[in-house]
């Protein structure tokens, strides 16, 4: 079949499994032009590796570190008249070109919320790999399944105390909008902490400590993100900023966990705002990140995923270098978009953003290639006019 992009709401339900390959080497790429990492791990676990920063992890470990990996992802493949998802595709050219390269590369594919796959997980790494001395954990989902009570939580993105007001875009249309949010319940609220907050981060830690398979000097990483004060009333003082609270509670405890038994280190990386599946999804932030690419390109400070996780490897985590924590104990790769310069232009130019303003103000465009290139399209090199069989498998 001949793929093309279609986009609903803020989701494309195609994928382009030669556009996916294409994307994952320009990231490995990247990666390699930068040469070694020193000192970096040997046996790495990434859970959320198929897409965004996961991805950029498993790549970063694989290709600048010469790791090992293990990626845990949940990604359905193709059916008769339709492509998989992204994820899975990506996740298959990781895997050929790891492979090519000499590097042990195996996967999982299922919900890593459930305790069976965290023992197919364990028994692939007690069996291959031995002691594993990185964790990623990158897990982005709009519901969970409680493994011990079988809940469903469902993640809402909502502000807490009172409604909120402000600008969002349309990103297909190109048409700003002013969109009023309600408060969550304290249900709701309940629920998007037991989807995204820290607790399943730490019940994997507790389970390769519980089966020896933590090495010493282990690190275990997970990724937030705070943001200006613009985005503060639907993120970080939101349901989602509640969850990221306990991903950070979440991170003290398995720092805990990893000294006592005396393996190594746990924290948090506040990372960048930036185009991804998840940030996709939440009213206001789209405009935000156009707006701050903008700013970005133009000061020739604007970072990827991948190149986000490549300096977090290379000048904080490893080659010699030492993490570097905030007054929260965090640490922040969100610098460059954080600076005063940057953020004082967001707050002189926001007022000004309308649909008709959008082109000129924003990287609109910017936004909209980024995010068809999640999805495999507008690669470079890609013939998206050939006809393609969408039937790939491990």
């Amino acid at each position: 079949m001949i793929l093309r992009p279609k986009v609903r709401g803020f989701v494309c339900v195609t994928a382009h499994p030669v556009g996916c390959a294409a994307h994952v080497q320009e990231q490995i790429d990247y990666v390699q032009r930068h040469g070694p990492i020193k000192n970096g791990p040997k046996r790495a676990l990434v859970i959320g590796a198929s897409t965004g920063y996961g991805l950029a992890s498993r790549i970063t470990a694989a290709f600048g570190c010469g790791a090992a990996t293990l990626g845990v992802f949940y990604d359905r493949p193709s059916e008769e008249d339709r492509p998989a998802t992204p994820g899975w595709y990506n996740t298959i050219a990781f895997e050929r070109a790891a492979k090519r390269a000499g590097l042990y590369a195996r996967s999982v594919n299922g919900d890593a919320f459930s305790e069976a796959i965290k023992r197919q997980a364990i028994e692939l790494i007690r069996d291959e790999l031995g002691p594993i001395d990185l964790v990623v954990y990158s897990v982005a989902s709009p519901r969970r399944v409680h493994p011990k009570t079988g809940v469903v939580h469902k993640s809402v993105i909502k502000p807490i105390g009172q409604s909120y007001t402000n600008k969002t875009v349309d990103t297909d249309l190109g048409i700003v909008s002013e969109i009023t949010i309600e408060p969550a319940t304290d249900e709701e609220i309940a629920d998007t902490v037991a989807v995204m907050g820290g607790e399943d981060w730490e019940l994997w830690m507790q389970a390769l400590d519980a089966a020896g398979l933590l090495a010493p000097g282990a690190t275990a990483v997970s990724y937030s993100y705070i943001g200006p004060a613009v985005t503060w009333p639907i993120y970080r003082h939101g349901t989602i900023g509640l969850a990221k609270n306990d991903l950070e509670r979440a991170a003290r405890r398995i720092d805990a966990l990893l000294k006592t038994n005396g393996y190594g280190r746990a924290f948090v990386s506040i990372n960048k705002a930036l185009v991804t599946q998840a940030s996709s999804a939440i009213p206001v932030v789209p405009l935000y990140i156009s707006l701050l690419y903008k700013i970005m390109k133009a000061q020739g400070t604007h970072e990827g995923c991948i190149e986000q996780i490549q300096r977090l490897f290379s000048s904080q985590m490893y080659h010699g270098n030492a993490l570097a924590f905030d007054e929260g104990g965090r640490v922040r790769l969100d610098d460059r978009e954080m600076q005063t310069e940057v953020q004082r232009k967001i707050v002189e130019l926001w007022p000004q953003i309308a649909t008709e303003t959008l082109g000129e103000l924003t990287d609109i465009q910017g936004y909209r290639t980024e995010f068809l290139k999640l999805f495999g399209f507008g690669l470079a090199g890609v013939d998206y006019e050939a006809d393609i069989d969408p039937h790939m498998i491990f």
